[in-house]
C-alpha cells in the first residue's frame, strides 16, 4: 500500500466539521472517503491533523491514506478534485513515508479567527467571521492574550465533550491584528481542545467589551471550571491556517 499524504481547503459552513460521524457523510472526511472509494473500488479511511468543529473552514488541512494500486500523486489529486464538492479542494497530494501519519507527527497548529467590527454587515464576510457591532478596545485585547501564552490547563476553555487524558496544552504564539474592520486573532499551539480555540476568542470578545477585565485571565485558568467563560465565538470566523510537521 502506499501512504499519501494530502493539503486540503474547505469552505466549512454546510459541514458537520470534519469527523466522520457514523453513516452521516456531510462532513468533509466522509466526502473525501466516499471520493477515494469510489475511485479504488473498496472502502477507504483517511486521517486528518485536525479535527475542526461544524462550520469551521480550513485554508490548510492536512490529512493522510493507504491506498492499494499504484496511483500517481497526479492520479489521486486530479480525482478528488473533480469529483468533490466544489466547497472541498485538494491543493496538494504527495507519497509519504510509510510511517507518516497526519495526527500523531503534527508538531503544531495555527488557527485564525475573523471578527467583523462594525456596526453594519459585511455581505461578502458573513459565513466567514462574527459580527461584533460594539467597537472592541483592542488594546486591552492584546493585553489579555499574553495570559495565554505558555502552557496551561485550559480546562476552563474547554467544552464537557473534550475526553483528552490530559488538558494541558502550550500556546507558542498568540498576535491580533486590526485592519480595515476586521480584527484577525492568530493562535499557535501544540494542540487544542475541543471548543477551546472559540472560548479563548469568546473571552477577548468580553475584554474587548469591558464585560471582564484582562488580568481575569490567569484566575479563569486556575480556576478550570467551565462556567466562567459564557461567550462561544461562532464557528463561521474560525479558519485552520497551518499544520507543522
Amino acid at each position: 500500500m502506499t501512504n499519501y499524504k494530502m493539503t486540503i481547503q474547505y469552505d466549512g459552513t454546510r459541514y458537520k466539521g470534519w469527523q466522520r460521524l457514523g453513516n452521516d457523510e456531510n462532513t468533509i472526511q466522509g466526502k473525501i472517503e466516499k471520493v477515494l472509494t469510489e475511485m479504488v473500488g473498496e472502502k477507504v479511511e483517511i486521517i486528518g491533523s485536525s479535527r475542526t468543529d461544524a462550520g469551521v473552514h480550513a485554508l490548510e488541512q492536512v490529512a493522510n491514506v493507504k491506498l492499494k494500486g499504484n496511483y500517481s500523486e497526479e492520479q489521486v489529486k486530479k480525482y478528488l478534485n473533480k469529483y468533490l464538492p466544489q466547497d472541498i479542494s485538494i491543493t496538494s497530494v504527495s507519497i509519504a513515508a510509510e510511517r507518516f501519519h497526519a495526527r500523531y507527527n503534527t508538531k503544531d497548529k495555527t488557527y485564525l479567527y475573523k471578527i467583523w467590527n462594525r456596526d453594519y454587515n459585511n455581505p461578502f464576510m458573513r459565513k466567514y467571521s462574527m459580527q461584533v457591532e460594539k467597537k472592541l478596545d483592542v488594546t486591552q485585547m492584546k493585553k489579555a492574550c499574553q495570559h495565554f501564552l505558555g502552557e496551561h490547563d485550559f480546562t476552563a476553555f474547554s467544552n464537557a465533550k473534550s475526553k483528552k487524558k490530559t488538558m494541558v496544552r502550550t500556546i507558542y504564539a498568540i498576535e491580533l491584528v486590526e485592519s480595515d474592520g476586521f480584527i484577525e486573532i492568530r493562535i499557535r499551539g501544540n494542540g487544542f481542545l475541543y471548543n477551546m480555540v472559540r472560548k479563548m476568542v469568546g473571552t477577548l470578545i468580553e475584554v474587548g467589551l469591558g464585560h471582564i477585565e484582562a488580568d481575569s485571565i490567569p484566575g479563569i485558568l486556575a480556576s478550570k471550571e467551565r462556567n466562567q467563560t459564557n461567550l462561544l465565538a461562532a464557528p463561521s470566523g474560525l479558519y485552520l491556517e497551518k499544520i507543522s510537521f
